[in-house]
């Protein structure tokens, strides 16, 4: 059965009010199939078909439907309904979930929850939006070193079936302090007699749980584990980021990164999250809203407008220059789009070697000194190319202007592309701000500069008064 045809089977039983064929119909599907193919649907009709489906399957369906969908969903339920929902996810998601809910919601279903869901979900939810406790999950799998093989072994079957994993166990102390990681191939295939302390790793990657989300989403994947132990200030173990959590928090990031380079605003609209529900990123561009759309563009486009103005008044100061020349007007959208094409890519690169941690900002003098040469190629290149036209449109005096000025754009919007992304790191701000429209800004205004301060001086034309 297509997403199409699910659809509109789960429309027509809504209509006729037959819930129950909704949850036979929706049985055998996997989770995500069944929110990807209910996507269209509105927060109070998504609410009907959930409570249609049996908890453990609604708390499935949940976890995959976009964050602001779950905010707007779970305010329409009933507050035993919502405790019920909340008790059967993951402990990762439902502090996603209670986090997204008004402040009067959360303070109504919390008495509803057992104790320990309670704590549970209060611990989680505390950390602050964008550290790595606020994407860790405290379903993790713990034993500890006096521990025998086949007692250890025997603990982990108890835990299993409220942990996310249990292919790595995290040995720890009276302190809760994190002392070892051992894996079950290991506990399987150890002698019986085999303490935990005789078969661990001591040697374990922790990450704290007040650092960021991404700098831990790398360290999982730079050192290849399935989960990463986060710790707390006392060092000891709070919580885990799975690979999918880290595969969650990567896309997120390149996501974001991606809007910043074309000048939109952040993905997260709205107000500050919680108090607002539904005001999470968006996860469809098809199906945002024109008001969204507009709201996430329309900043960086009217902030730009107004540095383009130093564009207008380089021609403007210039005029005389133009006016002795005219054929200097062809050139110049291909001199300076060349700069901000060279800046752009500059930039992506750097923002790319940053995010990554391929580049360090103690690596800016050595790249610049690179960027100095491959810029200088590139403008060359560029020059060569743009002087026959030069020599075809206003002659070889001309020709010899936009040359140098080809060479000297490139090299100029190259650096500025280069070494925005540094500066920001620098003053602690997201690299990936060093936005392509931004930079062509720049550039532009430097290229008119240049390209008419070098026309003015070779082609003896009087200096502007």
């Amino acid at each position: 059965m297509t997403e199409k045809h699910i659809n509109a089977a789960v429309r027509d039983f809504l209509a006729n009010g037959d819930t129950a064929s909704i949850a036979t119909a929706l049985a055998a599907l996997h989770p995500a199939d069944i929110a990807s193919a209910l996507g269209d649907f509105t927060p109070a009709e998504l609410a009907r078909v959930l409570e249609a489906l049996p908890v453990p399957m609604q708390a499935r369906v949940f976890g995959y439907l976009p964050a602001d969908m779950q905010g707007a969903v779970a305010e329409l339920y009933e507050r035993d309904a919502l405790a019920a929902l909340l008790a059967a996810m993951s402990h990762d998601e439902r502090a996603d979930v209670f986090n997204a809910l008004s402040r009067k919601t959360r303070d109504a279903v919390l008495p509803a929850l057992a104790q320990a869901d309670r704590e549970d979900l209060r611990k989680l939810a505390s950390y602050e939006e964008g550290t790595a406790g606020s994407v860790m999950t405290s379903d993790y799998a713990t034993v500890t070193p006096e521990l025998t093989s086949v007692e250890a072994i025997e603990r982990l079957r108890r835990e299993a079936p409220n942990t996310e994993t249990i292919y790595d166990s995290y040995v720890i102390n009276e302190a809760r302090q994190v002392v070892g990681v051992v894996s079950l191939r290991d506990l399987i295939t150890a002698p019986d007699d085999r303490t935990v302390a005789e078969i661990m790793k001591t040697s374990v990657i922790t990450a704290r749980a007040d650092e960021s989300k991404e700098e831990a989403a790398r360290r999982l994947a730079t050192y290849d584990l399935l989960a990463l132990p986060v710790i707390n200030g006392g060092d000891a173990l709070v919580g885990i980021i799975t690979a999918d959590d880290a595969m969650d928090v990567q896309a997120e990031a390149a996501t974001e990164d991606f809007y910043r380079s074309g000048a939109v605003q952040g993905p997260h609209m709205g107000g500050h999250r919680g108090d607002m529900p539904g005001a999470a990123a968006i996860t469809s561009m098809k199906k945002a809203s024109i008001w969204m759309l507009y709201r996430m563009r329309v900043f960086w486009l009217v902030l730009l407008v107004f540095g383009n103005i130093f564009s207008g008044e380089g021609i403007a100061y210039f005029e005389d220059t133009i006016m002795a020349y005219v054929a200097l007007v062809f050139f110049l959208p291909l001199l300076i789009d060349s700069g901000g094409n060279a800046g752009s890519q500059a930039a992506t690169l750097m923002v790319r070697g940053l995010a990554i941690g391929d580049v360090r900002m103690r690596d800016w003098g050595s790249m610049l000194g690179r960027e100095v040469f491959v810029a200088g190629l590139l403008g060359v290149t560029m020059a060569v190319a743009v002087s026959v036209i030069g020599l075809y449109r206003g002659g070889p005096e001309v020709a010899l202007v936009v040359s140098m000025s080809m060479v000297i754009i490139v090299l100029v919007g190259s650096l500025i592309g280069m070494s925005l992304p540094f500066i920001l790191s620098r003053f602690k701000l997201d690299p990936a701000a060093a936005s392509a429209p931004l930079i062509t800004s720049i550039a532009d205004a430097a290229g008119v500069i240049i390209y008419f301060s070098i026309a003015t001086a070779m082609l003896d034309i009087p200096a502007p008064a």
